[in-house]
């Protein structure tokens, strides 16, 4: 919840009544609307929320019977179930104020009114109903959200390295952000990691797997219904738009939406506003929106699945997450990160990786990327029944092709991949010394700094 001025609307057909609730609320910080008739009232209640209402309860067509407020009364109810209602009586007019009350006002307060008596009344309703709709979002929060914690990437390799520069500026805007790239790369992480460093980061954090949202379903997912919308609608829900409020909305898997979807979700990005299924009341989306896809989205667009102007409203800027073969460099702080990581979950004894496993995982090519690094790391821990995770421990396939390496067997590897295996490998065995590794190496200084540049290998 913001700790904006909690909004009220005010309903009398007296002009000097609205001035002098208006002036004492106003006193307060509260923001005040007014309205003079019952029409007025029920205009304004679909268009924006309010956090309680001041109603009269007679009005120029009958002045005394509260008949027409009480009808006011129970047609609040069936736009906005929760808002608190204050009837606001003559002196006197106790049944009244009671008849009121059955309809689904929530207080009265008789006229004349003590200021000190109203502020107390109109407080005490706005900090329920705030505490109302906080609750509501929390909950919802619980059930979608997993924690994010604060993971700092892992980010050896230049090209990881330059992304993250360029995130680190990107993040502090409110810009729609992109990112593409093969499945697996990590781009869920990035777009928590991006949250987390933008100025939203007190705000909630939301994901959506966009793939796996029906299109009948879609609406009340996104933008959220009010109880008894439609047949299964048992209760108010809040949508992700909502839930995400003065945060970020991730949308992964964005190109698996269809072309109605894609239409109403440009609809919202282009208005900024938005309502719940079943609801006329308007509200605002204040979100920052973070896209993926491993789709060639423009190729979409040829073919008509995918509409370029919602791409427009997406990418303000495209990030491309690289694949795990194109940033060796990371392989074994993500693969000893996940050790880590497993054994602490699965309460198993630390294990590390055996020099042949190291070398194999530095050739292999990771199709699946991080996510298969992660499954073979946590596949690998059950397999091996000592400290060290061996080759056949990996269970990767073209596993052989390491393995023969001792008996001169031919292999599919280049020059280029088997010297830059081999230059990572003394590296790692003489923890980096420049000096040790590059007269192991049988190379000049400068030689050796050649080659580190070649294969963008950074070394501490």
């Amino acid at each position: 919840m913001t700790n904006l001025p909690a909004n009220i609307l005010i309903a009398d057909d007296d002009s000097d009544i609205l001035s002098a609730l208006s002036l004492a609320l106003k006193g307060k910080q509260y923001r005040v609307t007014t309205a003079s008739t019952p029409h007025q009232v029920l205009t304004l209640l679909s268009r924006k929320q309010f956090c309680c209402l001041l109603i009269d309860l007679n009005y120029s067509q009958d002045t005394t019977s509260g008949k027409e407020g009480i009808s006011l009364v129970q047609s609040i109810r069936k736009i906005d179930k929760h808002v608190p209602i204050i009837a606001i009586t003559g002196y006197g007019s106790i049944d009244i104020a009671v008849s009121a009350m059955q309809s689904g006002a929530n207080d009265f307060i008789e006229k004349p009114w003590r200021n000190n008596q109203l502020l107390t009344k109109v407080g005490q309703h706005t900090e329920h109903v705030a505490t109302l709709r906080k609750n509501q979002k929390l909950l919802q929060e619980n059930q979608l959200l997993k924690q994010h914690k604060q993971v700092p990437l892992i980010a050896q390799s230049q090209a990881m390295q330059t992304l993250q520069e360029q995130i680190n500026r990107i993040a502090l805007s409110d810009m729609n952000i992109l990112l593409t790239g093969e499945n697996g790369t990590g781009k869920s992480l990035l777009a928590s990691y991006i949250h987390q460093q933008s100025k939203r980061n007190d705000h909630s954090f939301i994901t959506v797997n966009m793939g796996g949202i029906s299109e009948s379903l879609f609406e009340s997912e996104m933008f959220g219904h009010v109880k008894g919308a439609f047949t299964d609608a048992k209760e108010d829900r809040v949508g992700r738009f909502e839930l995400a409020s003065q945060g970020t909305l991730f949308l992964d898997e964005i190109a698996n939406i269809n072309i109605n979807q894609q239409a109403k979700l440009l609809h919202v990005l282009e208005e900024r506003k938005f309502e719940r299924v079943g609801s006329n009341i308007t509200l605002d989306n204040d979100v920052r929106l973070i896209s993926a896809t491993n789709a060639d989205l423009t190729e979409m667009i040829n073919d008509g699945q995918f509409r370029q102007d919602l791409l427009y409203r997406l990418n303000t800027i495209e990030l491309r997450v690289p694949p795990l073969r194109e940033r060796t460099e990371d392989i074994l702080p993500l693969a000893e990160h996940f050790l880590e990581r497993l054994c602490n979950k699965y309460h198993l004894d630390k294990k590390e990786l055996a020099q042949q496993a190291i070398e194999f995982m530095l050739l292999y090519q990771w199709p699946g990327n991080i996510r298969e690094l992660h499954h073979t790391m946590e596949r690998s821990i059950f397999l091996s029944n000592s400290e060290y995770i061996e080759l056949a421990h990996l269970n990767l396939p073209g596993e052989q092709t390491l393995a023969s390496k001792n008996s001169h067997e031919p292999s599919d590897l280049t020059l280029e991949q088997i010297e830059k295996s081999v230059i990572i490998e003394r590296l790692q065995r003489f923890n980096n010394d420049p000096l040790q590794t590059a007269q192991s190496l049988g190379l000049s200084r400068s030689a050796y700094y050649r080659r580190l540049d070649k294969y963008r290998l950074n070394v501490c």
